[in-house]
């Protein structure tokens, strides 16, 4: 790409800030953009992903969503797996030490992100990399000169390292390293920016500073929001049951989009669509005045949303089957079917259904009124259900829906 092709540098800020949280720092990243338009040399963008997880949420998104900005501007973007650092498990935001995957599990779920991630990312201008093949290849020898580049003192400056060693909760020695990894990778690639979540500061800004101690030019270090969930308080997270999929059904994404708290949906508008700022902040205003229904606006993100993973058709046939089943009472086209043999109380059947996580939630479900047997609420979580001809229809919320035949 020649400087003519690379956008204005004021341009490529103005679409890189959006929806960052740190930026350290914008006056070393102008000088790489000028640098970059000068010689017509794209700058290495550089971000990790641990497959710690087999699917990616939309949480996951908003970072991916940053990576294609730069990837829009003509820049190299690298989508890193860590493979290694996974085997030690990111301590960031933890009270407690990470359970260490096994090699199978790595790569397993390292599978579905290389899938996963082209509904972001632009797959034939991506470079996908795994950093086993450098930490792999350190050896202990290559570990231990690693190590003694940063301090104890240092690493204790961390916040979650901070609490639990006044809180007298264990901090192992395996996750001292996990920073000096994810820092190595950076002189590995000699990447000019990386990217991360806000949590990860201290991470990327230990990569800056072993890129100085190696003798290059340090990166720049941005970081995007945590995406709050569905329960509009906790960010978003597979294990707290506040999450949407990125590989989740249409209908799924539209219904759990619509269930987000009102206020919520202008913060998923800026992290998760491609609306401008301004037209955003018009919304919002139209919506506070009383001329745009919270509605109206939520249905106008759930379709992009859907749009997005499953195209505009999806989007168009999710909106019509949400208002079929909210306006008019009914039941979706396709609801999953399940077969099982013998009696079960409520409560073990929709955690056998997949309707709760578990027969604990299960019961509260019920108790709270929120569970329907074949139309009716059911109040009783022990109500005996036996074997008939035809399956019984569950309902849990407004759209959860599952078939069950007992035999």
């Amino acid at each position: 790409m020649t400087a003519q092709e690379f956008p204005p540098v004021e341009e490529q800020l103005e679409l890189l800030r959006r929806g960052a949280v740190d930026l350290v720092d914008e006056a070393q990243l102008r000088s790489k953009l000028e640098r970059s338009r000068q010689s017509g040399q794209p700058l290495t963008v550089k971000t990790g992903f641990d497959p710690s997880s087999p699917d990616l949420h939309l949480g996951h998104t908003v970072l991916l969503r940053k990576m294609r900005h730069f990837q829009q501007l003509g820049h190299r973007v690298v989508f890193l797996l860590g493979g290694f650092t996974a085997r030690i498990g990111d301590p960031t935001g933890k009270k407690a030490t990470r359970p260490q995957l096994t090699q199978g599990e790595v790569e397993a779920n390292a599978r579905t992100y290389k899938r996963q991630v082209f509904h972001i990312l632009d797959e034939a201008e991506t470079v996908v990399d795994d950093n086993d093949r450098w930490l792999g290849a350190l050896g202990s020898h290559g570990l231990i000169r690693l190590a003694g580049r940063y301090t104890l003192a240092r690493m204790m400056e961390r916040e979650d390292f901070k609490t639990r060693f006044q809180e007298n909760r264990p901090i192992h020695l395996h996750e001292l390293l996990y920073p000096l990894a994810q820092g190595y990778d950076s002189i590995a690639l000699k990447a000019d920016v990386e990217l991360g979540g806000h949590d990860q500061i201290f991470n990327l800004l230990v990569g800056r500073d072993l890129m100085k101690e190696e003798g290059l030019e340090p990166q720049v270090v941005l970081t995007v929001p945590l995406l709050v969930g569905l329960d509009g308080h906790e960010k978003m997270s597979k294990s707290l049951g506040n999450a949407i999929a990125v590989e989740d059904p249409p209908r799924e994404v539209y219904g759990r989009t619509m269930s987000i708290p009102d206020a919520l949906m202008w913060d998923w508008y800026l992290l998760l669509t491609d609306l401008p700022q301004s037209e955003i902040d018009a919304r919002r205003r139209r919506l506070e005045s009383g001329e745009l229904h919270p509605k109206a606006a939520k249905q106008e993100l759930a379709r992009r949303l859907v749009a997005q993973f499953h195209g505009e058709a999806a989007a168009n046939q999710a909106e019509a089957e949400f208002e079929a089943i909210f306006r008019e009472g009914g039941v979706p086209d396709e609801v999953p079917e399940k077969e099982l043999a013998g009696a079960w109380n409520l409560a073990r059947l929709l955690t056998a259904a997949g309707l709760a996580p578990s027969n604990g939630e299960a019961r509260r479900l019920v108790q709270q009124g929120a569970v329907a047997v074949d139309g009716e609420r059911a109040g009783d979580p022990t109500l005996e259900l036996g074997p008939r001809p035809e399956p019984y229809l569950l309902k849990v919320g407004k759209r959860r829906f599952a078939r069950v035949r007992l035999r």
